[in-house]
């Protein structure tokens, strides 16, 4: 009996977790808009398939993929087709990165591949 407790409170924990940890989704302006007005913890990043700093980029927040000690989500959006949002929020280079924390912009980064800075920009938000 205390096994199968054990067990169910290690599942439940684990659940817990992967609720607060790094959520990465194709860019949509309902998405953000939703995860702003909920106080959430969201970033935008700039993405081009052509783009090998995007790319790296890519697979650093890959392997950050339902790691709670990267929580929030991370919205991907296209930086080729998303013209009208990348003059209004100011991005002049594929490869950037915005955090927010509801609708204030908490950190920016740009052409940044290093784990350690890229880390510290998504965690600004907390």
């Amino acid at each position: 009996m205390k096994t199968i407790q054990l067990l169910a409170g290690l599942a439940l924990s684990a659940a817990a977790s992967l609720a607060f940890a790094l959520d990465i989704q194709p860019y949509t302006a309902e998405t953000l808009a939703s995860k702003q007005k909920a106080g959430e913890a969201v970033s935008l990043h700039f993405h081009a398939d052509w783009c090998p700093t995007c790319r790296a980029q890519e697979k650093v927040f890959n392997g950050w993929k339902g790691d709670a000690a990267v929580p929030g989500t991370l919205l991907v959006v296209n930086f080729d087709k998303e013209r009208e949002l990348k003059r209004q929020l100011g991005v002049r280079s594929q490869s950037t990165v915005i955090v927010y924390k509801g609708g204030k912009e908490t950190g920016r980064l740009a052409g940044e591949t290093d784990p350690a800075p890229l880390r510290a920009v998504l965690g600004s938000a907390k």
